[in-house]
């Protein structure tokens, strides 16, 4: 646990300078509608676009697996009674239902259980629904994971590793492409706004993804107290734009002069904005930085069948090893791995949070 406790040090030095956070929360406000430019309607010609066609990834390979458990009708994992899988809207939705069905189909394959899937509303409502045992498994985001632990005793069963993710003004870049089990957040402006510190932020309008997202929330909030920011009083609007894509379409837009999302959301091959925004990342430009966060996972309810656990964990990894299975987890979140967790992985940086005056167990309601 060591290793883990240096990776997250100087989040911790930051973390425990700042002010408590608030228990004002900004109200959310519709999420900002993409509005398409009109460089990103022009067409190419059909043979340009024949040679620039890139290859399809294989379909995934869904053996079945040795030793896989037996339900019997009307029990979790029957066909009448599926065990239901909920993923966070972190990003596009419409990407996370396709990659989200392809792995429950795959699952189902692999296991003999049956397994569907619910896109949650929010970030809560993902939590709510395990906390109600509407759904047994989560892809939950980091801070999700650690209030569904405090609040109904979910645990973590599996952290995603990913290629590190980077941008041009992050200390860590030269660690891009590597395999990490953290990342981190990072604030952006438009270029034209003239933002290019924390206390250019003043006045200003800013954009948060969801007052349960680790890196668009959570740690940013923080950090601004810490930089002599609060956002409660310091700008001059604030929405919950709902999904980190959403953050970065509007500060391109101008419907926020800045915002904070994942590094780097301008130009993740997943959120793939530059397909409707070619310009997103010259427009729109990282000023700051978080320290690395530990990432997200797979997280079952509490008191779940142990053998339903040991076959979706089982049939996960046996996903990152294949392949077109490892191409359809890129496409949900651009995960790249897993590791196998305790159910106690995430306490060190519960306690980061604590010491930063946010106790997860205190905004259990």
């Amino acid at each position: 646990m060591s290793t883990k406790r240096l990776s997250f040090l100087m989040l911790t030095l930051i973390m425990v300078s700042a002010l408590a956070l608030t228990a004002c929360q900004p109200a959310a406000a519709p999420a900002p509608q993409a509005t398409q430019p009109a460089a990103a309607q022009a067409t190419q010609p059909a043979a340009a676009q024949a040679t620039q066609a890139p290859t399809p990834p294989p379909a995934p390979k869904c053996d079945k697996l040795p030793n896989a458990p037996t339900v019997n009708a009307g029990e979790l994992g029957s066909a009448d009674k599926p065990i239901v899988i909920t993923f966070v809207p972190s990003g596009d939705t419409g990407k996370i239902t396709k990659a989200g069905t392809a792995i429950a189909d795959c699952l189902t394959q692999m296991t003999g259980l049956n397994f569907k899937i619910e896109v949650g509303t929010s970030f809560a409502a993902s939590v709510e629904a395990m906390g109600a045992d509407k759904a047994q498994v989560g892809f939950l985001n980091t801070f999700s994971a650690i209030l569904g632990q405090a609040k109904y005793g979910i645990e973590p069963a599996l952290l995603v590793l990913r290629k590190y993710n980077t941008n041009e003004i992050d200390p860590d870049k030269g660690l891009a492409g590597q395999l990490e089990p953290f990342y981190k957040g990072q604030f952006i402006s438009q270029v034209a706004s003239g933002i290019k510190s924390y206390a250019d932020l003043k006045g200003k309008t800013f954009c948060f993804v969801d007052p349960n997202s680790t890196s668009g929330y959570v740690i940013p909030r923080v950090i601004l107290k810490a930089n002599g920011i609060d956002p409660d009083k310091d700008f001059k609007a604030t929405q919950n734009a709902g999904s980190h894509n959403n953050v970065g379409i509007a500060v391109y837009n101008g419907d926020c002069d800045a915002g904070v999302t994942f590094i780097d959301v301008l130009t993740d091959k997943a959120a793939n904005l530059a397909a409707q925004y070619p310009d997103i990342a010259e427009k729109v430009k990282p000023f700051a930085v978080t320290e690395k966060i530990p990432n997200d996972g797979v997280q079952f309810v509490k008191d779940l069948d142990p053998k339903i656990k040991d076959a979706a964990v089982a049939g996960l990894l046996a996903m990152v090893d294949d392949p077109g299975g490892n191409a359809v987890l890129r496409g949900l979140y651009t995960i790249n791995g897993f590791q196998k967790v305790a159910a106690n992985f995430y306490d060190d940086f519960t306690t980061v949070l604590q010491k930063a005056g946010i106790d997860p167990a205190a905004l259990v309601k």
